[in-house]
């Protein structure tokens, strides 16, 4: 296998861990914070939105699988790069969206992407997703690793992400893991 790393921010974590968790080629999802500037921080202070850091995910990937470019499209499609530091409820700059690249090629594909999903105008407003390099990433407590496999029947889960998971489903079907369809 060719294992690489991404990380994405796109609002609330448990969302865009459980869309990732799914897709074919992800071999495995950890939430956490990263792009502030205070160590190991908490859960409650990122949320009070003044330690910098941004909710996100970090990908494990086989690259002989699916590619960056794949996890790139999935990303941008399954929530809404066009709102700045917010989505839907969740406000604040943690929530921005964000892609922390790991290496130039990251970089180069994803300031493509956006180039190209703006050309073709798929979005009604522009793209303000940040395209940033990597920096310290903290895993966030054991509590929202999994987080919506172990928490469906939740409000959150049931009336936020398994709508996103339905939306994903739709339009990526042949992304999705064989066992799980």
């Amino acid at each position: 296998m060719n294992i690489q790393k991404a990380t994405f921010g796109s609002g609330c974590f448990w969302c865009t861990e459980a869309i990732f968790q799914t897709v074919k080629g992800v071999e495995k999802v950890v939430s956490g914070y990263t792009g502030g500037h205070v160590e190991n921080p908490t859960y409650m202070q990122v949320c009070n939105g003044d330690t910098g850091h941004a909710e996100v995910i970090v990908v494990e990937y086989d690259a002989d699988t699916i590619s960056f470019d794949e996890l790139l499209l999935i990303f941008f499609k399954t929530h809404d790069p066009t709102t700045l530091n917010r989505q839907g409820n969740d406000v604040g700059t943690q929530y921005r969206s964000a892609i922390f690249y790991h290496n130039d090629e990251q970089k180069q594909h994803a300031e493509a992407m956006i180039k190209r999903l703006t050309e073709e105008q798929v979005f009604d407003s522009p793209i303000v997703t940040q395209v940033v390099p990597e920096s310290t990433f903290y895993s966030a407590e054991d509590y929202h690793q999994n987080y919506f496999v172990d928490n469906t029947l939740k409000p959150y889960c049931a009336f936020v992400i398994q709508p996103k998971l339905n939306k994903f489903a739709k339009e990526f079907t042949e992304k999705i893991k064989p066992e799980l369809l």
